[in-house]
């Protein structure tokens, strides 16, 4: 009985935080911000070769980015991108400073710190991938790779050089 109470005890100790901290968050959706140096380069990617859709734009003004630390000052424009409809969409959101920020290009995931890649799961890479030749994006590796289970892999860097994994069955024939 003793054990039976101190494992439930236990137990309970390690589930609350767990649900403190889910708690803490009024949306569980995380928005990423990406810096670009060519906006409307970065918004026809993400749009018409991975498929997200556009839902909103709007401005940083010079004083919310000196008081906010965000960007010293520097006025931005951002672009927001959605993987799909509804509020709950993951938000991709695009950030221009015009040519203030340099683009750091990669060969491998691991040549820099910091966030380097993200993963799509796709309905169906074909067509994706049919997009992805007819813009003669650089295809990474070897890339599609199967997977199993009727999915593939593949890896492209969007212009400013973020790994894209897009991963999904093949269902139109490239």
């Amino acid at each position: 009985m003793k054990k039976t109470f101190a494992f439930l005890a236990l137990a309970g100790l390690l589930v609350i935080p767990a649900l403190a901290a889910s708690e803490d968050f009024s949306n569980t959706t995380i928005s990423i911000g990406v810096v670009v140096t060519d906006l409307d380069k970065a918004v026809d990617f993400y749009t018409n070769v991975v498929g997200m859709v556009q839902t909103g734009s709007f401005e940083i003004g010079a004083e919310f980015s000196k008081k906010s630390g965000l960007a010293d000052g520097n006025a931005a424009q951002v672009k927001v991108m959605r993987l799909g409809q509804g509020e709950t969409a993951t938000q991709w959101k695009l950030m221009s400073f015009g040519d203030k920020a340099k683009p750091i290009k990669s060969d491998f995931v691991h040549s820099h710190t910091g966030m380097r890649y993200i993963t799509i799961q796709v309905k169906d890479l074909g067509s994706i991938f049919e997009r992805i030749k007819a813009r003669k994006i650089k295809l990474m590796g070897e890339t599609p790779v199967p997977l199993g289970n009727d999915n593939h892999f593949i890896l492209i860097q969007d212009p400013e050089g973020t790994f894209i994994e897009l991963i999904g069955p093949m269902k139109t024939t490239p």
